[in-house]
């Protein structure tokens, strides 16, 4: 192992060890410093000796091959977490990272989808299934992510422990093991219930039996594999597939887009910014708040599409056709 790559595995520990970052954070970290250090070595540089010129020009190499702004502020925060690191474990005198300022993020509107849509994915969820606890397992993650807009990982990753004795609520260790605590609608309930139904009586010699008697038991959704539980692709795929058969084009559905339509649908319902940023567990009420922007382009497509005015024929029509014969000028609905 490199210099680099050893500092780098340094910087990740203590990460794992004394900020509590998630095993997704400390693996975009790794990959992330790993190019840039790659990238110094092939100019005979190293990471001990970077310098402000060096990071902007690597910033710089970064855009030239066409990486998204997204991409590249993520790579500048991750330089910037390891430049301090190293200033508080006295390897550097500076920070070289400090004053730099890298690309804004585009924010963009997060993608949703109908109440009717959800409804649609919920009816053929058990439909893709092979036998019967495959489609109350599916059943089982969609309401749970449904109802409660936890993170994927936290979904597959949920301990069957917590979940026994027909819960009201649901307690999620998410980003920087930090708890919140999740109420479970009636739907998702008996969803829950349903599948630990299945997965307690399965035969001890079907694949399933052999999955809870083994280690992968501890999980709610076990599965092989070294970490014991369904993986997020896995996941990522049967909700492909279930959206192919409730008639919905699967680019629109990702686990992502579930937790967006879970807090869109609580907003359009009358739910207050605060509580939908505990639940979905943000540390910023700022992240939350994009949610508002969806609300009012829905409110601007209800007024445009369905208000009488805005509709040619309509009221507005007839009363700019009136105020015309009597000689004055009306202003059509904008």
């Amino acid at each position: 192992m490199s210099r680099d790559h050893a500092s780098i595995s340094s910087f990740l520990d203590a990460q794992a060890a004394e900020a509590g970052a998630a095993r997704n954070t400390l693996l975009a970290y790794g990959r992330d410093l790993r190019d840039f250090a790659d990238w110094l070595n092939a100019r005979g540089q190293a990471m001990s000796t970077i310098t402000r010129d060096l990071i902007e020009d690597y910033l710089t190499h970064c855009d030239a091959q066409g990486l998204s702004r997204a991409t590249r502020a993520r790579r500048l925060s991750s330089i910037r977490q390891f430049t301090r690191f190293a200033l508080e474990e006295g390897w550097r005198e500076d920070d070289p990272a400090i004053r730099i300022s890298g690309p804004r993020r585009a924010r963009s509107l997060p993608k949703t989808l109908s109440k009717d849509e959800i409804a649609a994915l919920l009816t053929a969820a058990p439909t893709i299934a092979r036998n019967a606890a495959d489609a109350a397992r599916n059943t089982c993650l969609l309401e749970l992510l449904y109802s409660t807009g936890m993170r994927v990982s936290e979904l597959v990753g949920l301990p069957v422990q917590g979940c026994r004795g027909n819960p009201e609520v649901l307690v999620i260790r998410g980003k920087g093991s930090k708890d919140r605590m999740l109420p479970l609608g009636g739907p998702a309930r008996i969803a829950l219930a349903e599948w630990l139904r299945h997965r307690d009586d399965a035969p001890d010699k079907s694949p399933l039996g052999r999955l809870v008697a083994g280690p992968e038991g501890r999980w709610l959704f076990p599965a092989p594999g070294a970490e014991g539980h369904m993986p997020r692709q896995s996941f990522g795929r049967m909700l492909n597939q279930i959206a192919i058969a409730a008639g919905i084009d699967p680019t629109r559905v990702t686990p992502h887009v579930l937790r967006h339509a879970f807090a869109t649908h609580l907003l359009e319902g009358g739910a207050d910014l605060r509580s939908i940023q505990m639940l979905l567990g943000h540390a910023d009420l700022g992240t939350t708040e994009i949610y508002t922007h969806v609300m009012d382009e829905r409110m601007k497509e209800l007024v445009l599409n369905h208000h009488p005015l805005a509709r040619v024929g309509g009221p507005d029509t007839r009363r700019t056709t009136q105020q015309s014969n009597n000689g004055t000028h009306g202003r059509p609905f904008e």
